[in-house]
């Protein structure tokens, strides 16, 4: 559920090079964990979602695999295996379990984010 970009106050995170390619990273934006997804090595993209897994509430979604499923880049929750698609925070297996995501870019080698 991305917000209204123009009411969005952007906040670097990171250095993109901080960030592992197809790894994710926690950050603390506004007082609330964001899990921040670098995806690809060559040319980087990189995603936003809550980090606050609510299948085993949890704050674990920054530390699971990261991977596709048809034409959905996905994370893998790494205690239930729920996939969490990067673009909307929806949770594949129980939809009515999706986390909110947050606009992400790359800006002068710094991941920005939007909360």
């Amino acid at each position: 559920m991305h917000r209204d970009l123009q009411l969005e106050h952007w906040t670097a995170v990171c250095n993109l090079d901080e960030i592992v390619p197809d790894t994710g990273v926690c950050a603390l934006l506004n007082g609330r964990q964001v899990a921040v997804f670098r995806v690809g090595g060559d040319a980087p993209r990189v995603f936003a979602i809550d980090n606050y897994d609510p299948n085993s509430q949890a704050a674990v979604l920054s530390r699971g695999l990261v991977g596709s499923i048809g034409e959905r880049i996905v994370v893998a929750s790494p205690i239930y295996k729920q996939h969490f698609d990067l673009r909307s925070g929806e949770c594949l297996e129980a939809p009515a379990q999706s986390v909110a995501s947050y606009p992400a870019r790359i800006d002068g080698g710094q991941v920005w984010v939007a909360a």
